[in-house]
This record gives structure tokens, C-alpha cells and sequence, in this order.
């Protein structure tokens, strides 16, 4: 069974080297670059994620999906999609209903971060804030129901931006659960690898002994 995991903005894929080290299980584990689903001629969320579900619906098998910050709203997103082909949903720092002037305000931050610090990414400056600005519509709210899938929500004890959505988003999935992470923000899998590893860990122990109906 796949375990795949989606990085944040401002991360790439080796940023889960340290997490995936202190799993149980690595046979399976999957870290994807989300840079391959970018597209720089129309850097938009709906493109992303239509060649985001192109490469997870090549799968056969059901799907662990993991995913911090677009990647939680890249994992969200499939699931309510393609409910049937998620066995799990490992949700980081999640946002279901974007908060407009949250994106604002980091847009206008990112006009002044130098080009450089983008490269990790694999994205020009412009490409991101254009990137950024289409996810501003998307509210998930009304169409929460269709998750049924075993949910684990974290969120880093210091990261106050997303906390209450993520707290709100357990309460509103028919079967989730939620979970601090201590010392950390936002990065949890820069931040503290090792107790997300623990978290992640137990979650997938609990499905396997049939905690999770």
C-alpha cells in the first residue's frame, strides 16, 4: 500500500528525509517533488492539481496521502474527489476554507523575498504568487462529507495561523482525529521529525489493528 507525501510552500521533497527515517514502515513511503506538477506557462492550483491527480490515479492500489500546508489541501482536495481510492489522509497544518486576507498579506510578503529563495521550489516568484492567489476560492465545507477514510489532523503547538482550521476541519470529518506537535510550527517535519514520525506511526498502527472503522 502506498504512503505518499506531499511537502509545503517553500519545501521540496528531502524536506521529509528526517520523518521518513524514524517511520516504521519505508518500504511503501513515497516523498513527491510537488515542482513536477507545476506547470510555469498557467502556475495555477487547478493546474497542479489535475497532474497531481493524474499521477494518483496511475496507482492501483488505495493511497495514504500525507500532506503539509498545499500539500494537506492537494491531499484534502483528492479525497473528496476520489474517496475510493484513499485507504488514509494524513492532514499537516490544513486550510479547507482559505482564508482570503491570510493569502493577502503572504502575497504581499513574498514581493519582497528575493528570487533566489524560490529556486528550492522550483518556481520563479511571479509563477508562485500567481500559484498562491488561485487557491483564494477554494472552500471545501460543503463537500467535507464525502471523506469517510480514517483522518489524522496535526498541527505544530506554535502555529497559531492554522490551529483553529485544523481543530475545525476534525470536528466536521466523520472520522478524524487530532493531534499537537510539540516544539514546532508550521514546518512539523522540519521542526520535529522524530514526534511526527511517532504520530504517524501510531495512526497507521491503529488502522492496521482495526481502531479505525
Amino acid at each position: 500500500m502506498k504512503y505518499i507525501l506531499l511537502h509545503g510552500m517553500g519545501q521540496n521533497a528531502s524536506s521529509w528525509t528526517e520523518t521518513i527515517s524514524c517511520l516504521s514502515d519505508k518500504t511503501e513511503t513515497v516523498s513527491l517533488e510537488l515542482s513536477n506538477f507545476f506547470n510555469e506557462r498557467n502556475c495555477t492550483y487547478g493546474k497542479t492539481y489535475a497532474l497531481f491527480c493524474e499521477y494518483c490515479n496511475s496507482i492501483s492500489e488505495p493511497l495514504n496521502l500525507c500532506g503539509l500546508s498545499i500539500g494537506a489541501v492537494l491531499a484534502l482536495n483528492y479525497a473528496i474527489d476520489f474517496p475510493k481510492n484513499i485507504n488514509s489522509l494524513i492532514l499537516i497544518a490544513p486550510q479547507y476554507d482559505m482564508p482570503k486576507f491570510l493569502l493577502k498579506v503572504q502575497n504581499v510578503l513574498f514581493r519582497f523575498i528575493p528570487q533566489s529563495q524560490f529556486c528550492n521550489i522550483g518556481l520563479k516568484k511571479n509563477d508562485f504568487i500567481t500559484l498562491t492567489n488561485s487557491m483564494a476560492d477554494i472552500d471545501f465545507t460543503n463537500v467535507l462529507y464525502k471523506i469517510n477514510c480514517p483522518v489524522l489532523v496535526i498541527c505544530g503547538e506554535k502555529d497559531s495561523v492554522n490551529k483553529k482550521a485544523a481543530i475545525k476541519l476534525t470536528e466536521k470529518l466523520s472520522n478524524a482525529k487530532f493531534v499537537t506537535i510539540d516544539n514546532s510550527g508550521h514546518e512539523v517535519n522540519i521542526d520535529n521529525p522524530q514526534e511526527l514520525a511517532n504520530a504517524m506511526n501510531t495512526f497507521f498502527d491503529n488502522i492496521n489493528s482495526g481502531l479505525y472503522k
